[in-house]
């Protein structure tokens, strides 16, 4: 099923929003390191601790970079260039794994001083997945969407294994399965920088 995300993604994953602005005030940014206790409701609830680690954050000229190659060439264009975006963003990662690098993350701040931080990346493909190649490689984003306080802390949800393609009328982005049981991100906290 196909849900349009609308807001979530022509604000969020690559068009920018009139009211929120990307976070600049640093040169050298410390990195941003959040905990969340991640559930996952598809096949069988699973629930664990979460590490989501930005080292820096997406520039706009990345940015503008990941909107042409879509603009132009679709999801797989888009693709191709979230995975040749060096260096990496940040990672995530659970107790039990090495991480997984991030290739994207944008910072809205509202005036407020509340946040929202999208998160994109290809996901993992396994050797059975990439040999076989069964339909779920026709989803290789993983997206991720915080919303916080101005003290970073609030709540958020992760889709893992996503499609991404154009409406039919070309103004906004879909997310194939984006509404359909995501991983709920809850307490989210910053930790201390």
């Amino acid at each position: 099923m196909r849900k349009t995300v609308a807001l979530a993604i022509v604000a969020g994953f690559l068009l920018a929003g009139p009211v929120q602005a990307q976070d600049k005030k640093e040169e050298k940014p410390k990195p941003y390191r959040f905990t969340a206790f991640a559930i996952n409701m598809n096949s069988g609830p699973r629930a664990g601790m979460v590490d989501i680690v930005l080292e820096r954050l997406t520039t706009d000229e990345e940015r503008d970079g990941l909107i042409a190659a879509f603009v132009e060439g679709g999801q797989n264009a888009l693709l191709k260039a979230l995975q040749k975006v060096r260096p990496r963003v940040g990672y995530i990662q659970t107790p039990n794994s090495l991480g997984y690098d991030l290739q994207y993350a944008y910072r809205f701040v509202n005036s407020d001083g509340t946040s929202r931080i999208v998160i994109g990346t290809d996901r993992p493909i396994n050797f059975w997945e990439a040999s076989r190649q069964p339909r779920t490689i026709d989803y290789p984003f993983t997206i991720i969407e915080m919303r916080l306080d101005a003290k970073g802390q609030g709540e958020g949800r992760m889709a893992a294994g996503t499609k991404i393609s154009k409406s039919k009328d070309g103004k906004t982005i879909e997310l194939e399965n984006y509404g359909i049981s995501p991983v709920a991100l809850n307490e989210i906290k910053l930790q201390k920088r």
